[in-house]
């Protein structure tokens, strides 16, 4: 699962193996297969580094299955942004 952040500041958990394509225009839009779409806060750069980033968790605990996993740090608010 990958963490994005909607407009209003909640965050949520998406998974990005259900994403079938993402639109910046000019707000990153995540399409689901199912049709359920999601604006968020995120470029669409930084929700593609995400996925990468998960992708390559799923493969490194595949490969070394005695590898216990560790969620990612949520992402620390920017200055003068409230939670």
């Amino acid at each position: 699962m990958i963490i994005v952040t909607r407009l209003n500041r909640t965050r949520f958990a998406v998974n990005p193996d259900l994403i079938e394509r993402i639109q910046a225009a000019p707000d990153t839009t995540l399409i689901m297969v199912d049709g359920a779409t999601f604006i968020v806060r995120e470029t669409m750069d930084e929700v593609i580094t995400q996925i990468t980033d998960f992708r390559a968790r799923v493969l490194a605990a595949a490969a070394d299955p005695t590898r216990s996993f560790t969620p990612p740090s949520p992402p620390r608010p920017e200055f003068g942004e409230m939670r």
